[in-house]
């Protein structure tokens, strides 16, 4: 097969090529996407001079040459090729992935719909496919976006998803709350209430079964550790105050906040979660840990123990 580098209708490029055991990881790394029905890599328009440089590396030449020989063989190549599109045979998600990046960079990413913000993030698992089907789809069996980036990845698996739009889901709710937790680590957290909760909703607000987080912070207020100490049931989830008050120490916290969600969406405590707050209170104040507040919180809201008095 001889190196062909044709540009397409919309100023896409695209390459066929012989066989290099080098090619298809360097075309990735430069945006490139195999299109196996047509047998051929598929870049962005702009990426001429570092497409071509790639196959002068790779194959030591640019297809310039071979381009020609090309056209004098087959005149109506490229004519045959354009016509493919003309007649609606490129798919329409190819435009639309570029429509949507576009639009991203232009307005932001906060522009976007829910599905299509997911749409952005299944780019990544399936670099070929439309996937606003499955976007569309994920929403609607979950309910919602948050719902759709806090499911377990065996609800994921069970809605359809393959592994790597799971593993994508899971990598780009992660790097958020990485991003939130910086932000409450850079001043004291009982100062900046409002992203706390914004934290802890993000957190485990949409979570399917109860699970009880701790904030640990220092004499500042400034958050040394955020850890998940025990994840239950749809109602119930244990926790063991002396485990609690022994994990302050190891980490040397002087105060606690803390986390967890009512799955049913209703925040209000129960009797058993003001009892468990008060016997953490009382055997952590004579080591020196104080707690500052436990927050209960759901899809309906969330709920402060010191706000009710409770603490």
């Amino acid at each position: 097969m001889p190196l062909s580098i044709v540009e397409e209708e919309d100023g896409r490029i695209a390459v066929s090529s012989p066989y290099h055991p080098g090619f298809p990881a360097r075309s990735r790394s430069l945006g490139g996407i195999w299109d196996a029905a047509r047998r051929i890599w598929i870049f962005d328009v702009g990426d001429h001079d570092r497409v071509r440089s790639l196959c002068l590396e790779i194959y030591g030449t640019d297809g310039r040459e071979e381009g020609k020989r090309g056209m004098a063989a087959f005149p109506n190549a490229v004519r045959h090729r354009r016509n493919e599109f003309a007649e609606g045979t490129v798919p329409h998600y190819y435009r639309h992935r570029r429509r949507l990046r576009e639009r991203v960079i232009a307005a932001g990413a906060e522009c976007l719909p829910d599905y299509e913000l997911l749409e952005m993030v299944l780019f990544a698992a399936n670099p070929q496919g439309d996937v606003k089907p499955t976007a569309k789809a994920l929403l609607g069996h979950f309910g919602g976006f948050g719902e759709v980036m806090s499911a377990d990845p065996d609800a994921l698996s069970r809605a359809g998803l393959g592994l790597a739009g799971i593993a994508a889901i899971k990598s780009v709710r992660e790097a958020a709350l990485r991003l939130m937790r910086v932000e409450l680590q850079e001043r004291p957290v009982v100062g900046s209430w409002d992203k706390l909760i914004d934290y802890c909703n993000a957190q485990v607000a949409h979570s399917k079964v109860e699970e009880f987080h701790i904030l640990f912070l220092d004499r500042k207020n400034m958050l040394i550790k955020h850890e998940r100490q025990q994840r239950g049931t749809i109602d119930h989830t244990p926790v063991y105050p002396r485990e609690v008050v022994k994990r302050a120490l190891e980490l040397g916290a002087s105060v606690l906040i803390l986390l967890h969600n009512h799955p049913s969406g209703d925040p209000t405590p129960s009797k058993a979660d003001i009892a468990v707050t008060r016997d953490i209170k009382k055997a952590a104040a004579p080591l020196g840990v104080a707690l500052h507040d436990h927050v209960i919180t759901g899809r309906n809201g969330h709920i402060s123990l010191r706000d009710l008095g409770e603490i």
